[in-house]
């Protein structure tokens, strides 16, 4: 690609997703492109030549898009999507309800084989028997998938929308809990022909209990293995396995803490997990690898000592190995951990790697990798051989020319500790023409500046000759422990003068104006451009995203206000570190102005704290704008709301960087 416009940028294919059929011949992705209106991404599925000779085949194609799904034993493939069944009758309601679909083995159209009321909401496949467990929704009481369905429909000829909540949470990320309540439910191998599949409830979700958690089954399909959330609390999930025949229950770990990514071992007789410790006031989360036996229910360490954060696992063939991808110093490669010995062997040298598929006979890893100046593709690794480079293999929209170039930068904090960060240069960046900088701080606060992102991508900027400095102060993920530890429910202490250090080391340099900087973020990256403003008066602007700005407000709105206990204690017992660490109580010192930009739809940080500082910041007479998204959630995910979204932010910074008389957005 030649340009980096707006959208051309907007136009590049996305990938998400990767998944290998059994017998290793086949990958599928999905590829998501604006839709024809050009007000939302659809994607669609993608065949992959695990050999990198054959170009990528197009599978499917609906106006609703498809999501990645699994193999089944036999090569066929179940995915999830929106579209309307084609043996529909002609008067069947358009909803956005999500059936599963399949993909025969041997070719052909996609055939509806699960429909229910309430919508797929999850997917797992037994790699032998081929038994399939769904998670869907179903509204309290009902006994039958049937009798859901006739609760819906009176429900809607009713005209009502009401909800009764008699539990916490009542809402996650951008929608609200309910009216129906996650089960699971499990079928047996697929029926030929066109027979739909028999679905059975195995577990109930009581009061969300199996809301947005993971499962997956035994390669014979006879035990499921789920997350169950406790009743009264949204943070400890454990694990629990399921007799699929009896709908028997056992736990197998039930402890304080978060079970995640279950992956049922090929030999049938375990199960890996990512699993995170709460944390308190004074310790910070953990995450490692957790391993159970299912016969005994005994739990273990896998990677005891392992000083990263891991990600999801998933097994080698032979059971004898587990792979993950963990963070590691503005990184995410893959790891191979030996399941008896306990030796971890790092398996890739760059990039940010996800989505692990092993091949059948274990001597291949496939995998999507990113890194800062590349979008993701698919990838192929030795299984075994350390530090390599992978094989790239013919993925849709790669390779991109990016508009610059970027550099790896160590800092040095107050206290001694490294600060690593990725500093994104302008073509024309030059000690003859330094380029204006921009501090972008990543959310989390637990993560890292490390992949591709599309929702805040710095080639945009660097393509309209700006700096980009991409750092990973304390909290960031990737750096051991103790580099967590040093900002635990100290927001506004070490995070913050660790973004300064790295700052004052980026303005050091030749290409770089020190007298022409700028601040942002979003989520956590927001809350600390707004601690920024109110600390400094170093930079010329700031933009804030989805932001915390009054951590006392933000704990009682938030959807799972609980989690923020564990790192800043219980508000009503004692609230002085939300109030030591709270934006707000800084606005008297702000003078630099401020960008806002908010979405109606999101509950992790609720508008009210968008409100609240455009409230605060007009009140004080500090120059603000406030960009509103009534349509948009957490993250700004809409095409022409990403168009819009950078053109403010492109004419903010161009105001008050470059001198540039304010230029409103066409549409605004």
């Amino acid at each position: 690609m030649a340009t980096f416009e707006l959208d051309d940028f907007l136009a590049m294919p996305r990938v998400t997703g990767l998944a290998l059929s059994p017998d290793g011949t086949r990958l599928i992705t999905s590829v998501a492109t604006v839709a024809a209106d050009g007000k939302r991404y659809v994607s669609a599925l993608w065949e992959l030549d695990p050999a990198g000779k054959a170009e990528p085949k197009r599978l499917t194609r609906s106006a609703k898009g498809e999501s990645p799904g699994a193999f089944l034993p036999d090569g066929g493939f179940l995915f999830s999507s929106a579209r309307p069944d084609p043996d529909a009758k002609p008067d069947a309601p358009d909803d956005e309800r999500r059936g599963l679909w399949l993909l025969p083995a041997g070719g052909g159209e996609a055939r509806l084989v699960a429909d229910p009321p309430g919508g797929v909401e999850g997917l797992a496949v037994a790699r032998s028997s081929g038994a399939v467990a769904l998670g869907i929704g179903t509204f309290p009481g009902t006994e039958s998938l049937e009798e859901d369905g006739e609760r819906f429909k009176a429900r809607k000829e009713a005209g009502m929308v009401a909800q009764l909540f008699e539990s916490y949470p009542i809402r996650h990320w951008d929608h609200y809990l309910g009216p129906r309540e996650r089960q699971i439910f499990v079928a047996a191998p697929l029926p030929a022909g066109d027979t739909p599949m028999d679905l059975r409830r195995v577990a109930g979700g009581e009061a969300h209990s199996l809301n947005e958690v993971d499962f997956d089954l035994t390669p014979d399909g006879s035990t499921l293995v789920t997350g169950r959330r406790r009743l009264g609390t949204a943070l400890a999930v454990d694990v629990v396995a399921v007799d699929v025949s009896t709908g028997e229950a056992r736990d197998l770990a039930a402890s304080e803490a978060d079970h995640a990514g279950f992956a049922c071992a090929p030999d049938g007789g375990r199960v890996v997990c990512r699993r995170q410790t709460l944390g308190n006031p004074g310790e910070a989360a953990e995450v490692t690898l957790w391993l159970i036996d299912l016969a005994e229910g005994r739990g273990r360490d896998l990677i005891p000592g392992f000083d990263q954060w891991p990600k999801k696992p998933v097994w080698a063939p032979d059971s004898q190995a587990v792979f993950f991808a963990a963070y590691e110093a503005g990184r995410a490669p893959v790891f191979r951990v030996d399941v008896a010995t306990g030796v971890v062997t790092r398996l890739s040298a760059d990039g940010a790697f996800s989505d692990l598929c092993p091949s059948p006979d274990g001597s291949t890893l496939y995998a999507l990798r990113s890194r800062i100046s590349s979008p993701q593709e698919v990838v192929a690794l030795d299984a075994r051989a350390p530090d390599q480079d992978p094989r790239p293999i013919p993925t849709p929209g790669v390779p991109v020319t990016v508009p610059g170039r970027v550099e790896e930068m160590v800092a040095t904090a107050a206290d001694g500790v490294a600060i690593h960060s990725w500093l994104v240069l302008p073509e024309a960046a030059s000690e003859a023409s330094p380029a204006p900088l921009v501090l972008w701080i990543h959310g989390g606060p637990l993560g890292s500046w490390n992949e591709w992102l599309w929702r805040w991508n710095p080639w945009v900027l660097a393509a309209r000759g700006y700096a980009v400095l991409l750092p990973d102060p304390a909290l960031s993920t990737g750096y051991g422990q103790a580099f967590i530890q040093r900002g635990w429910g100290r927001w506004g202490a070490e995070p913050f003068t660790d973004l300064m250090a790295a700052v004052d080391a980026a303005v050091a340099r030749q290409d770089i104006d020190p007298e022409r900087t700028a601040a942002m973020g979003g989520s956590f990256g927001g809350y600390m451009a707004n601690w920024v403003a109110g600390h400094t008066r170093r930079f010329r602007a700031i933009v804030t995203h989805a932001s915390l700005w009054a951590l006392d407000q933000f704990h009682g709105t938030t959807d799972e206000g609980q989690w923020w206990e564990c790192e800043f204690g219980n508000p009503y017992e004692d609230p002085h570190r939300y109030e030591e660490n709270s934006p707000h109580r800084h606005i008297a010192r702000i003078t630099t102005p401020v960008l806002v930009t908010h979405g109606e739809l999101d509950h992790r940080v609720p508008v009210g704290e968008a409100l609240r500082l455009w409230t605060d910041l007009r009140r004080n007479g500090v120059p603000a704008k406030f960009l509103y998204f009534p349509d948009e959630n957490h993250w700004i995910l809409k095409p022409q709301n990403t168009r819009v979204w950078f053109q403010t932010v492109i004419a903010w910074l161009d105001q008050h960087l470059l001198g540039k008389d304010w230029e409103r957005p066409a549409l605004l």
